[in-house]
């Protein structure tokens, strides 16, 4: 049985995203298979995310194999100057921590693994090589309050919650959390 040791982490950066588009939507399908007939987790409003996400500065994709099959990744971008990123949030919390400029911020927009390699630490080693290096003073994510799993291990990972947003008319409500960089490890 294969273990973290055995995943072996590639970065690319935005230019590299069509290239990867069939195993970024092949895992996706894997992970989100009983939600793809809800028009908010369609493969192609997905893949329109994704788009979306590669045109930002300061975009990352982390995709880890093991052996020869892709079993998860992670990817992210700077929120802009600006950013529209916490309009929506619902947060008892210092106006001056919702101001972007344009390098404050790493939001970590995706972070998926295929479900026979979860629980084992890859989504960990995911996670801190795409965090690895960055230079914004902070990271941000959105994860389902539901998702008692990614809550605990975000929160083991030194993330906390800040509040609840809502970042789509048509999408979940999330909790909305935050850590410094350099990730701590």
């Amino acid at each position: 049985m294969a273990s973290p040791r055995d995943l072996v982490v590639a970065t690319f950066p935005s230019e590299d995203l069509d290239g990867k588009r069939n195993v970024l939507l092949d895992v996706y399908e894997d992970v989100y298979v009983e939600r793809l007939s809800d028009p908010f987790y369609s493969t192609a409003r997905y893949w329109e995310r994704l788009q979306g996400y590669a045109s930002r500065d300061g975009f990352a994709l982390a995709v880890g194999v093991v052996g020869t099959e892709p079993i998860g990744y992670a990817l992210g971008y700077t929120l802009p100057s600006g950013s529209g990123w916490w309009r929506a949030l619902k947060a008892d919390v210092d106006d001056a921590e919702l101001l972007e400029n344009g390098h404050r911020t790493f939001a970590l927009t995706e972070i998926m693994v295929r479900k026979p390699w979860r629980r084992r630490g890859f989504a960990r080693q995911l996670h801190d090589r795409l965090l690895a290096n960055r230079n914004e003073e902070r990271a941000t994510l959105i994860v389902l309050p539901g998702n008692s799993p990614a809550q605990a291990a975000y929160a083991s990972w030194g993330w906390r919650k800040i509040g609840i947003l809502r970042p789509f008319d048509d999408s979940p409500t999330y909790d909305a959390m935050v850590t410094p960089l350099p990730i701590a490890r």
